[in-house]
């Protein structure tokens, strides 16, 4: 349709606009039945942006904004189940997940990608190298990301618990809205004397969480709670960002980023000291700087 648009109109033409300088939001179809949607911004080496669980593609706001002044293309697509994206009953798995991710980038054609996952979305970055090959990939950030393996288990006594991990899934089933409501206060490190965003702010935050289908809220905890990647991390080869905060309650710095900056050889590890969980937000100027440097280097 793009192109039907462009060829048709000859003031477009007429300039040699590029299709990509457009702010152009579509649905890729990744399987049967099952459609994204993605946006694609700007202009220059593309950047990937995938979202953490349980949110959208809006949670990048800022960064969005940001590269794509800094002459990047940003691209940034709900998984499925979430924000406008298909809701199918199933294929919340880290291997359906990561063959999403392959439809993408092979349909928009990308090539010296850079992919950038934000906590869950570090999975499928993971997996995407593992099960892929990582082709058409040149660099990779890892931001609050949930890798290598959060479950407790003899060999990962640092994980968390399963039964904290089914004591969530219990109160998601008992009032998904009522725990969104109190993870976006972790997830953002609001207390009483904290309060690194407005009210309003936080609320449309868990909005956004809202929108995501029960299942695949429930589905893709299961995902990031329960899959092991410590055996994959060795097939990531390309330049990594690993940036992480300390005071991250949700996903604790110890059983993850520590123990990935220790796995993956070519890494810059940044730690963000006092940063909670959602620091793409509350640390979102430092981290809009620090990508940048990666990405131009």
């Amino acid at each position: 349709m793009e192109n039907s648009i462009i060829n048709s109109n000859p003031t477009l033409r007429d300039l040699n606009f590029d299709i990509h300088q457009l702010n152009t939001d579509k649905y890729i179809e990744t399987a049967k039945n099952v459609k994204l949607y993605v946006k694609d911004y700007g202009k220059g080496k593309p950047v990937i942006l995938i979202h953490g669980w349980p949110l959208s593609n809006e949670m990048w706001e800022y960064q969005i904004d940001f590269l794509v002044k800094n002459n990047y293309r940003v691209i940034a697509y709900d998984r499925r189940g979430f924000g406008k994206s298909s809701q199918p009953w199933d294929g919340y798995d880290y291997d359906t997940l990561s063959d999403d991710l392959s439809e993408i980038i092979e349909q928009l054609e990308l090539e010296n990608v850079t992919l950038v996952g934000f906590s869950m979305g570090g999975g499928e970055v993971i997996r995407y190298f593992s099960r892929h090959q990582g082709k058409g990939i040149a660099k990779v950030a890892l931001i609050s990301s949930i890798i290598p393996f959060l479950l407790k288990t003899e060999d990962n006594p640092e994980g968390r618990p399963k039964e904290k991990t089914e004591a969530t899934a219990a109160s998601i089933h008992e009032d998904r809205i009522g725990f969104l409501d109190n993870f976006g206060k972790i997830f953002f490190g609001v207390n009483i004397i904290n309060k690194p965003l407005s009210t309003p702010l936080l609320e449309y935050y868990r909005d956004l969480c809202s929108a995501a289908s029960p299942r695949a809220t429930l589905q893709c905890a299961e995902s990031l709670n329960t899959t092991d990647f410590r055996d994959e991390l060795h097939t990531i080869k390309v330049p990594t960002l690993i940036i992480h905060g300390t005071d991250d309650k949700n996903v604790p710095i110890e059983v993850s980023s520590e123990k990935t900056a220790k796995a993956i050889k070519d890494n810059t590890f940044i730690v963000y000291e006092g940063a909670p969980h959602g620091l793409f937000y509350t640390e979102k100027d430092k981290l809009n700087k620090d990508l940048l440097e990666f990405l131009d280097s």
